[in-house]
């Protein structure tokens, strides 16, 4: 809608899938809180961590691997469209050449349950395999740069009469209301003050 609207975004959406494991019975009594890692900053991706979910399960995960799909939620999804979309994009193959190895680690993991528990095991040593089953998959919708940067951070413009919110990562939802405000304020400035003051708004 933004491109439509003549808006140059500086960038483009480029779909990850992370993949997560539950623990079974067997392996729920290891686990009683909320445990992370410390972050790389090289990445916005938070890395496998541990989250005790409402109704008792205990998710572990995600890795975070290129999806040939935008609601790519299955290991072997494909749409042809999505896939030429990212990858006619100069700052997607900036990205692959630069991190190829970080992106080949996180495949390897999405097909491989061991080499999943062995990065696991970095937070909870004494895990083990039958300690895991299948959980669900997500994608998320990362904002690439033209040089193959992550852009992390929220990016509202304002253009011919319409605000456009065009990127609003993790953690979106806990931050609605702030992104809202800001939404808010921007309409006040070129909506309503600048129609008072009869500047144009476009």
């Amino acid at each position: 809608m933004a491109v439509k609207d003549g808006v140059d975004p500086e960038m483009q959406i480029v779909g990850f899938r992370g993949d997560y494991f539950e623990l079974s019975d067997k392996g729920k009594h290891k686990i009683k809180h909320l445990i992370y890692p410390v972050p790389n900053p090289a990445f916005p991706f938070l890395g496998v961590h541990f989250t005790r979910m409402h109704d008792g399960e205990i998710e572990c995960g995600p890795n975070a691997v290129f999806v040939f799909k935008r609601e790519g939620y299955g290991k072997l999804s494909f749409n042809l469209k999505d896939t030429l979309q990212a990858l006619l994009y100069k700052g997607t193959w900036k990205l692959f050449m630069r991190e190829w190895r970080f992106g080949l680690d996180e495949y390897k993991r999405a097909f491989s349950k061991r080499l999943f528990l062995k990065r696991l095991q970095g937070l909870i040593p004494s895990l083990e395999m039958d300690d895991l089953k299948p959980g669900r998959s997500g994608v998320r919708a990362m904002a690439l740069g033209p040089e193959g940067e992550m852009i992390d951070d929220f990016k509202i413009e304002y253009k011919n009469n319409s605000i456009h919110v065009l990127n609003a990562p993790s953690p979106a939802a806990t931050s609605a209301l702030a992104i809202g405000e800001e939404v808010s304020e921007m309409a006040q400035k070129y909506f309503i003050e600048g129609i008072k003051s009869d500047v144009p708004v476009n």
